[in-house]
Formats: structure tokens, C-alpha cells, sequence
């Protein structure tokens, strides 16, 4: 897989995307590996930000997430990129019009009576993500572009439930976009696959790089939005990613982990066996953007875990700083 002449963004926006933190990333990015793995796919900032600067070349490529809308909605844009097209125009067109009103109609009478119709016709959650229609996955990315700050949260019933953005002109459907990351995911060493993330970290070992962006560790009881799936991710789930993370660094995987300055995350990755894989942890200043009070959404430190020794600024050939691309503002 090639760098493309031009750059290719995510598809999403997605809570604690990591575009902000691509220049701190980049720096524990191995000098060289076979096979690149995301257990936590999410808007995939790293897989794209690795394809631009041609770090992908020859290599296999294994996208994985739990959450079926994700991986159902990445399968449509592979697959029929010009029906999701067709659909999200309409979508835009319907927002131009009644603007919030669309939302609300979109989310309330639509997407989630189609998805709960789905849930109970399938046998399980992969072949929920395989009956995924271009209908749904424009809906999806339509409410993505236009709710309250890219999030995908569900309630407990497992509705969607994120309220409308404050936007005056979002982008809705950009088809040149849409199709460079429809190019990019049918490359035939990219695999999309609707995975635990314990099953996706037992495969990984010796030639892998390994980046996990699992849902963030709260710093206070009011800043959890980790229900990116019914069930959430708990304190639990975190050890369990610990444990992972740990035995894959011990058949020789490259991982890079990155998450909340937590407590419970300092202890489980400053303990003994994090730190005979020779794990080690970075601070790094982001700003928060998923607070619902803009006054809360200020700098905080993140951390970057790792056993990837941090490369230099220097060291990184010319061309790689050269070819990443600069982080643009948009409004939505």
C-alpha cells in the first residue's frame, strides 16, 4: 500500500480521536514492522495517518473494533461507496431545510427503529454489522457530522442518544472524501473485522505494531463516555486490555497504547509485569473536547504507553515530516 498523492482523513469523528496527538504518536512508530493492528479501530486517525506518510507500504493492515455501526458502516463505504453517496446527499438535502428537526427525525424515526429492527432479526452482532445497508451507514455519518461533538454513545437499551450539535454549515457529504477512503479500505492487505479486543491482541506477536486507542478511563465521575456499545468498558475491561497488552508485548508485538492520566491507569501500567515487557509511559498536554461544558474542555495530560522506544524528532526521515498533513479546522 502506497501513500496516496493526496491525503486521506477519517471517515468519522470520533470520541478522543487522535489527530491532535499524531506528532507525540509518531514518535514510538517502530522503524520497521510487517503487520499494522488497531484493536480499537475508531476513526482510524493513526491508519491514516500512517498511510500518508507511506509507513503501510507492503505491509498487512487489520482494522478491528467491537462496535457493529462501526465496522458495518466501514464495510458499506468499502463496498458501495456510491450508494452511501446517494443516500447522505439526500440526507444533506433534508438538513438544509429543517435543520435540527432532521436530526431528531433521523435519529429518533429512523436509525435507531432500523437498528433495533436488525438487533432482533440477527443472530449476533457480526452478522448485525453484515446487514448493514448504505441507508444505514449514510444515517450513521450523517449524525456523526451533525450531533454534539462527533460522539457515538447508547443508552443502556442500546439506542443512540446523542443530542444535535451546534453547527451553522457542517459538511455533510464530501464524495471526493468519502471515495479516498473507500480506495484506501479496499486495498487487498486491509482486513475490517468485528473483534473483542482480547481476541485481536491474543493473535499479535513478533513483526506486529500494535496501537490500541480503547474508550478512556474517566477522570471524574461526570467525564465517562465510554458506552460506545450498550455494555460500556469498565475498570475490568481496562485490566483485561492491561493483561492483553502485556502478553502480546511478550511474543514480541510493538505496541503503543494511549489513555487517561487515571489513577487506575498509571497503577496497571507502572506495575511489575507492564514493566518487565518494558512498557513505559509519556504525559502528553491534549485538550479535552467531549466535555458537555465548554468550560471543562481545557488542556489535560493523556498518556502514551509503550514499549516502542521513543524516536527522536530528528531521527524521523525528512519526507514523513514532510508528508503528514497539517490538522485543518472545519466546523463539523
Amino acid at each position: 500500500m502506497r501513500a496516496s498523492t493526496s491525503t486521506v482523513r477519517p471517515l468519522l469523528k470520533w470520541a478522543g480521536g487522535k489527530r491532535q496527538l499524531l506528532p507525540a504518536l509518531s514518535e514510538h512508530y517502530p522503524a520497521t514492522f510487517a503487520r499494522y493492528v488497531e484493536p480499537f479501530v475508531g476513526s482510524g486517525a493513526v491508519f491514516f495517518d500512517l498511510l500518508n506518510i507511506g509507513r503501510l507500504d507492503r505491509c498487512e493492515i487489520q482494522l478491528c473494533d467491537v462496535n457493529p455501526d462501526l465496522i458495518g458502516c466501514y464495510w458499506t463505504v468499502r463496498d458501495r461507496a456510491d450508494d452511501v453517496i446517494r443516500e447522505l446527499k439526500a440526507l444533506a438535502r433534508e438538513y438544509r431545510k429543517s435543520g435540527n428537526e432532521c436530526y431528531y427525525d433521523v435519529r429518533d424515526q429512523r436509525f435507531n427503529p432500523t437498528r433495533a429492527a436488525l438487533q432482533a432479526q440477527s443472530s449476533s452482532q457480526h452478522a448485525v454489522a453484515l446487514q448493514y445497508t448504505p441507508e444505514l451507514a449514510a444515517m450513521l455519518i450523517f449524525l456523526n457530522r451533525t450531533g454534539f461533538n462527533g460522539l457515538f454513545r447508547l443508552n443502556r437499551r442500546g439506542g443512540f442518544n446523542v443530542p444535535a450539535g451546534r453547527y451553522t454549515d457542517p459538511r455533510i457529504c464530501d464524495e471526493t472524501h468519502i471515495h479516498s477512503v473507500s480506495a484506501a479500505l479496499r486495498n487487498d492487505r486491509v482486513s475490517i473485522t468485528l473483534s473483542p479486543f482480547d481476541e485481536t491482541l491474543a493473535r499479535c506477536g513478533r513483526g506486529d505494531f500494535v496501537y490500541c486507542d480503547p474508550p478512556y478511563a474517566p477522570l471524574s465521575r461526570t467525564s465517562n463516555f465510554a458506552n460506545y456499545t450498550a455494555g460500556g468498558f469498565t475498570s475490568f475491561d481496562q485490566w483485561r486490555l492491561q493483561q492483553a497488552v502485556v502478553g502480546a508485548c511478550k511474543r514480541g508485538a510493538r505496541v503503543v497504547v494511549s489513555n487517561s492520566s487515571a489513577a487506575e491507569i498509571m497503577k496497571a501500567y507502572t506495575a511489575l509485569d507492564a514493566q518487565k515487557v518494558q512498557l513505559k509511559i509519556s504525559r502528553v498536554p491534549a485538550r479535552r473536547s467531549i466535555n458537555s461544558r465548554a468550560s471543562s474542555r481545557g488542556p489535560v495530560d493523556e498518556l502514551i504507553i509503550s514499549n516502542v522506544k521513543r524516536a527522536a524528532l530528528e531521527s524521523i526521515p525528512t519526507r514523513m515530516l514532510r508528508a503528514r498533513p497539517k490538522a485543518r479546522r472545519r466546523s463539523a
